[in-house]
């Protein structure tokens, strides 16, 4: 399936379709990263020193939203560079509809957006919250954050299916990281 964004809207069986492709990519993608993550929790405190203090943790995660914000770079310079090659496009996106190559470079430039929002919050949450071991997540989070931008945009031209596993790469890691420190958070209002 090729991406056109005026193509009528799928039947209910192909809905079916999609949102059980969407929910198995989802576990997928879940599965990997709690096995990542898990093994990241054991061995990353081996090798490097986990930051103690409130100031490290902070630089810590700052320092780990590098390469998502790289992501977000990438995908504005994408859109950017593809305007001015493109007659149709070089106007901006008030001169008129875009082509299909733009769209989907749009899109991705404003999923992106959103996630890298997500992440940033989550890694600022998170390591002001959480120490030790559990702050090994943070660099498995922006890995997996890198992998699944890639899919998410490979995968576009092939519709939802197609986005499915990089969205879940992306999203579920973050989504994670806010409830393991929801549970941090509420455990030390208990203390």
């Amino acid at each position: 399936m090729s991406f056109n964004p005026y193509d009528k809207q799928p039947d209910k069986a192909h809905m079916d379709r999609i949102e059980h492709h969407i929910r198995s990519t989802g576990s997928i993608a879940m599965g990997a990263f709690l096995a990542v993550g898990a093994l990241a929790w054991y061995l990353l405190p081996l090798w490097l020193t986990m930051p103690g203090t409130f100031e490290e943790r902070l630089r810590f995660s700052i320092q780990w939203s590098l390469p998502i914000l790289l992501c977000l770079l990438t995908a504005v310079a994408m859109v950017s560079t593809g305007r001015r090659r493109s007659v149709q496009d070089v106007g901006g996106s008030a001169a008129g509809a875009p082509s299909a190559t733009i769209a989907i470079r749009v899109a991705f430039l404003q999923n992106t957006l959103e996630q890298t929002l997500l992440a940033l919050g989550a890694f600022l949450v998170f390591s002001s919250i959480m120490e030790g071991s559990w702050l090994s997540l943070i660099p498995v989070t922006a890995a997996f954050f890198v992998l699944g931008r890639i899919l998410f945009f490979r995968g576009y031209k092939h519709g939802a299916e197609g986005r499915a596993l990089g969205m879940s790469l992306t999203m579920l890691p973050t989504t994670l990281l806010y409830v393991v420190a929801l549970g941090g958070w509420l455990l030390s209002l208990f203390r």
